[in-house]
């Protein structure tokens, strides 16, 4: 059983593959200046990128964790999600509110992810 690491680092890998599991680590937006619609957009397009690269897409996410900054922004961040999320193909997923690692993030996520075949 191999495990392959994509894009390694001292603290983490972005992508690590396990008998056609796909793990991300956590992705943050690219523009922490914008609001928790954009932010969430912006986070879900690294997401869709990384799934790509590691050889699945968004019909394949088994589980999302999703943090969230304050739960005021709960409706909004959901609004962009729904729309993402391809209908038929919602994963297993939990959302909390969390201190973030920078105070301009307003939301992260972490996902699980099959291997398309």
């Amino acid at each position: 059983m191999t495990i392959e690491r994509l894009e390694t680092g001292t603290r983490m890998s972005r992508i690590v593959k396990h008998n056609g599991t796909i793990y991300l680590c956590g992705q943050v937006c690219k523009d922490a200046n914008q609001g928790i619609a954009e932010q969430t957009s912006s986070m879900l397009e690294k997401v869709d990128a990384l799934l790509e690269q590691a050889g699945s897409d968004r019909e394949h996410i088994l589980s999302a964790t999703i943090y969230i900054k304050d739960m005021q922004y709960f409706a909004e961040m959901n609004a962009v999600w729904d729309a993402w999320v391809p209908e038929g193909h919602a994963p297993a997923r939990a959302c909390v509110e969390a201190k973030m690692a920078r105070d301009v993030l307003l939301v992260e996520i972490s996902v699980v992810a099959a291997q398309k075949v």
